[in-house]
């Protein structure tokens, strides 16, 4: 069974409000949450409907809420409930929110840490959050990992660079937490030798992947990934992103120059492909994550270089056999940071250095279309899609609202002040709301009841 057809049957269930376990894995959430920062199929995409397509910043709008800080990390949304993960930029502290769906209030909030940010270009609190329905996992780039249950009550906290030693990133650490079947998987592709004075020094420097249980915080497998990377290219800033296909279930894992596959239940390496970087440059850190759809795995080269697509369903070490297309004869199809989309049976992929957006088909990577988006800000939020429109933000805060079929722009919406910078985070979408988060305060939207 493709992955495909398994997000329909997920889709479907979920409108139903039924639980259903395809190959293992529960479809639990009701109809229309978002529970990961990729939403509920991991691929950017959701089955919501009536949504708006053009809003402003008090019409439309459900409620608003400031928030204390900035940060990149994408809203989660389960139920009732909203999860934020955000630093407040006063106190200079790392802090996880709850907020009531309905209305915006605040139900709880935590300081996680006395702690901000080691470059001027991000946060420490820019992963997102994840959640299962009864245990919400908040994660932050100084190795903060923390566990709440749906009251706030904290159910255990753990360091991961205390555990396992200083990280060796040239930039602020971010990777999202991905929680499945009551197991939390997280990974941590760094460099090999200390960068600026990070990195331990009393021992080897790891790239390794992680899960554990969602419960305890107990780590339930460690498993290594040594790649040929070099210096900065070893740095990943991607998530790992979950497949069900052909009766299997991976963990696909991009980052130090090429792409892995991984067993759910042991971490063991079940295949490899790469590299896009034959000739070793030392400055290709990765930062999209990896996203399926139509029996292919997508994963993006950085700094402009093509998009690959490669076949599901191997083992071992693949040759290029297995790369059903890549994007080089089609130059506007690339993405340096922002993750693909897969919606309506084809991806969508986000160009931030042109500013261009295109729907390729994932067979043949042949564009469908491509656009550029409107404004002069850069876009770096990934995309999101529902309803038949493409929703992406750029660093400015404007939201452009496009017609997944046609390509054409039908809305552009200021949400930032004036003053605002760096806006990176994607539009959630969760029982008929857009949720739009700024550098200070977070949207809810919806379209207007009749």
């Amino acid at each position: 069974m493709t992955n495909e057809l398994e997000q329909g049957i997920g889709s479907w269930i979920a409108k139903l409000g039924i639980g259903l376990c395809l190959f293992g894995v529960s479809f639990e959430s009701v109809a229309g949450d978002w529970p990961h920062w990729r939403g509920p199929f991991f691929n950017g995409s959701s089955d919501e409907t009536n949504l708006p397509t053009s809003w402003s910043k008090s019409d439309n709008v459900a409620w608003t809420v400031d928030l204390p800080g900035p940060s990149a990390a994408t809203p989660i949304v389960w139920g009732d409930k909203v999860f934020i993960s955000t630093t407040d930029a006063g106190e200079q502290t790392l802090e996880a929110m709850a907020l009531d769906r309905k209305s915006g209030k605040v139900l709880w909030q935590h300081k996680i840490a006395d702690a901000f940010a080691k470059d001027r270009l991000s946060n420490y609190a820019s992963p997102s959050p994840t959640t299962d329905g009864k245990t919400v996992v908040f994660f932050y780039g100084n190795g903060d990992l923390v566990a709440f249950d749906f009251s706030g009550q904290k159910l255990w906290a753990r360091n991961l660079q205390t555990d396992y030693g200083d990280f060796a990133f040239l930039f602020t650490f971010s990777s999202s937490p991905t929680l499945i079947d009551g197991r939390l998987y997280m990974q941590v592709l760094q460099r090999d030798v200390p960068v600026g004075g990070r990195g331990r020094k009393d021992g080897p420097i790891e790239s390794f992947l992680l899960a554990l249980d969602a419960t305890t915080g107990k780590t339930v497998w460690k498993q290594t990934r040594p790649t040929e990377a070099v210096a900065e290219s070893h740095e990943a800033y991607s998530t790992p992103i979950p497949i069900f296909a052909e009766g299997r279930r991976e963990l696909l894992i991009a980052g130090g120059d090429c792409l892995t596959g991984h067993a759910l239940d042991t971490g063991k390496e079940l295949w490899r492909w790469g590299t896009w970087n034959p000739k070793r440059f030392s400055h290709w850190r990765l930062v999209p994550s990896p996203v399926t759809g139509a029996d292919v795995i997508l994963v993006c080269a950085p700094k402009g270089a093509p998009v690959y697509a490669v076949r599901t369903g191997g083992s071992g070490v693949l040759d290029q056999s297995w790369v059903q297309w890549t994007s080089e004869s089609h130059r506007e199809v690339s993405s340096d940071v922002p993750t693909p989309l897969f919606y309506m049976g084809d991806f969508f992929i986000l160009n931030d250095l042109r500013g261009m957006l295109s729907r390729v088909d994932p067979k043949t990577g042949k564009p469908k279309w491509t656009v550029s988006l409107p404004g002069r800000a850069k876009y770096e939020a990934s995309p999101t899609g529902a309803g038949g429109r493409i929703y992406t933000v750029n660093f400015r805060g404007d939201v452009a609202v496009l017609d997944a079929n046609t390509g054409e722009t039908l809305a552009n919406v200021p949400m930032g002040d004036g003053d605002e910078d760096r806006i990176r985070s994607s539009v959630a979408i969760a029982h008929g709301q857009l949720f739009v988060r700024t550098n200070k305060r977070l949207y809810a939207v919806a379209a207007k009841t009749p």
